[in-house]
């Protein structure tokens, strides 16, 4: 099949997913590579996550990744993507300074990417932004619940439990124009509640299955972390334990001189 021939999933394709009841589907992705692999298997949605911070620099927290180096991942992976929408999230500070300066990275993301939307971590707070940012043309999904942005000012992370803050905020993001709502760590209850709430697609992460589709890190997905993995993650492989068996292997061949072997080697 080729290029013109696949149909991309746009804003319009999340709501009659929904509609219609199906789950949608939605993995990060940093690099060419695995974007790639991702769109192949048909995952509906690729987020360029300021989780690269932790899960490819090796920072402790989101915070260090800076907007230009969010869009040097995204350039690669909205080349890779041919089905899936992209979206970025916008890193710290940029949805917390001027509503001028975030008009002014997120559109950065439309201009030198082939990527689609944003992500603004806020939800009431950030009605004002999210119209703006809507308003100018760029789609805006909203992230409500654990922000990890917000990590020094809530002292850690934590679990989501008050269910009408969180639902108005969700409410507040849909009013101002957010295409869909990712809702990060709160009870499946309020998961539940924030869905049943809203008109727009519900993304969950650590929110329960009543959500209208799920997002992981596809690090934590396929065993290449640090060492921590959150509970609410399923471990589809353990990548970490077959790079480092081949690993030892190349080595062992390369001390046993068994590599390059013939079929490695140039003959005149």
């Amino acid at each position: 099949m080729t290029a013109s021939e696949i149909k991309r999933v746009t804003t319009r394709t999340l709501q009659n997913l929904k509609s219609r009841g199906q789950r949608i589907s939605m993995l990060t992705a940093y690099d060419f590579p695995t974007a790639a692999v991702l769109d192949e298997a048909g995952i509906d949605i690729l987020l360029v996550g300021d989780s690269l911070a932790m899960v490819v620099a090796g920072h402790e927290t989101t915070l260090p990744v800076t907007m230009d180096q969010m869009l040097y991942h995204a350039e690669m992976v909205g080349r890779a993507a041919r089905r899936a929408m992209v979206v970025v999230d916008l890193p710290f500070p940029e949805g917390q300074l001027s509503i001028e300066q975030t008009l002014q990275s997120a559109s950065r993301v439309l201009k030198e990417t082939r990527c689609h939307a944003v992500k603004l971590e806020g939800g009431a707070e950030q009605a004002a932004r999210i119209e703006a940012l809507v308003t100018a043309g760029i789609p805006v999904m909203a992230h409500v619940g654990l922000r990890p942005q917000n990590i020094h000012v809530d002292g850690g992370y934590r679990i989501g439990r008050d269910q009408q803050r969180l639902v108005d905020d969700a409410l507040a993001a849909q009013s101002a124009g957010a295409f869909a709502v990712l809702i990060e760590c709160v009870t499946n209850a309020i998961g539940k509640a924030i869905t049943d709430a809203l008109d727009v697609p519900t993304i969950g992460i650590g929110a329960g299955p009543s959500t209208d589709g799920q997002v992981l890190v596809t690090n934590d997905m396929v065993g290449l972390t640090s060492g921590y993995l959150p509970t609410f993650v399923r471990k589809y492989a353990d990548l970490q334990e077959v790079l480092k068996n081949a690993a030892q292997q190349y080595r062992n061949d390369v001390s046993d001189n068994t590599f390059p072997g013939p079929d490695e080697t140039f003959e005149s």
